[in-house]
């Protein structure tokens, strides 16, 4: 993953498209893009050149104008190019289907020709008209879709690309259960997770939940599935919150809370913070797989805890025999 911009998904875009359709019509006997390498460095000088251009930071609003025109008239030029290149596509495309060429063979071309064109008109629609592209519009990656743009809202971390992860942690540090909330907010999760977690474990009766999981309708259905829910509430607390959140069940609960924290950063520092994997399906189960890996780590080191433990108590018997 590379930070998205509209430009640089669409070079992404653009390379893929030229690289499929040079394969196949060197497959099938089809002239015209042999010099696909040199195609592909040529929208690649273009695109390091706009993308090099910054907007005018002076006071001047000539000289403002000026700038902002310099940088339309960049990107009009590098989807002028890419388009034309499109263009060329879609006549080989009609070649290789006169050719018989099957809509499976085609099916990875034609959807990374999507999405240059989407990308084609974000940037006409941002840069030269001045429009404001909707979040639901924006896609991060056209190599892995499911990737999402997830603000944290913590110092030093403003975004993060890719899919949260929720984990069910146990007060020995075993994780229970996990969920990958694919398009999900925290709030949506809560019930789901704690009824799937106790089908598993149906002794599993209390939980402690970050502030983000907070709704009425969660404090109310989760109060009928465990004996204590540890849910702090959003925002300001009234007479009746502040009691139950003040009470010693509720603050000793809570404490435990910063467990799962450390639970999370292991999963991070061995490998989490980057899936390898490609696809939706692919992530679920590198996810699926750190769970269990972390596990096996954490049994293994109580198993090291408890047999140093034992051999300091041997130490101790034999000194004192």
């Amino acid at each position: 993953m590379h930070y998205p911009t509209d430009i640089n998904l669409l070079f992404d875009a653009i390379r893929k498209v030229i690289t499929l359709i040079a394969r196949l019509s060197e497959e099938y006997g089809l002239f015209g893009w042999r010099q696909y390498v040199y195609n592909i460095k040529t929208i690649k000088s273009i695109f390091w050149h706009t993308q090099k251009l910054k907007r005018s930071t002076s006071k001047n609003p000539q000289k403002k104008e000026k700038r902002n025109k310099i940088i339309a008239q960049a990107h009009q030029f590098y989807i002028d190019t890419v388009s034309a290149f499109l263009q060329k596509v879609d006549g080989t495309l009609e070649s290789l289907r006169k050719h018989g060429v099957n809509k499976s063979e085609l099916a990875d071309t034609e959807s990374f020709i999507a999405h240059a064109k989407r990308q084609i008109n974000q940037i006409k629609r941002r840069v030269i008209e001045g429009e404001t592209i909707p979040h639901g519009e924006k896609v991060f990656s056209v190599f892995e879709k499911h990737t999402e743009w997830i603000c944290k809202g913590k110092a030093g971390v403003p975004v993060e690309l890719g899919v949260k992860v929720c984990v069910v942690e146990d007060s020995y540090g075993f994780i229970l259960h996990h969920k990958v909330m694919q398009n999900e907010t925290d709030e949506k999760v809560a019930v789901s997770i704690v009824k799937e977690t106790q089908e598993r474990f149906p002794e599993f009766k209390t939980c402690s939940f970050d502030k983000g999981f907070y709704s009425s309708s969660n404090k109310e259905e989760l109060a009928k599935l465990l004996d204590l829910s540890v849910l702090p509430k959003k925002g300001r607390l009234s007479e009746k919150d502040k009691e139950i959140e003040h009470s010693e069940e509720f603050i000793k609960a809570r404490r435990k809370h910063a467990t799962v924290e450390s639970g999370i950063n292991a999963l991070e520092v061995h490998g989490l913070d980057r899936c390898p994997d490609h696809g939706i399906h692919g992530f679920k189960k590198y996810v699926a797989l750190a769970v269990v890996a972390r596990n096996i780590q954490k049994l293994g080191s109580l198993i090291q805890k408890k047999q140093s433990k034992s051999h300091v108590l041997q130490e101790i018997r034999k000194k004192t025999a």
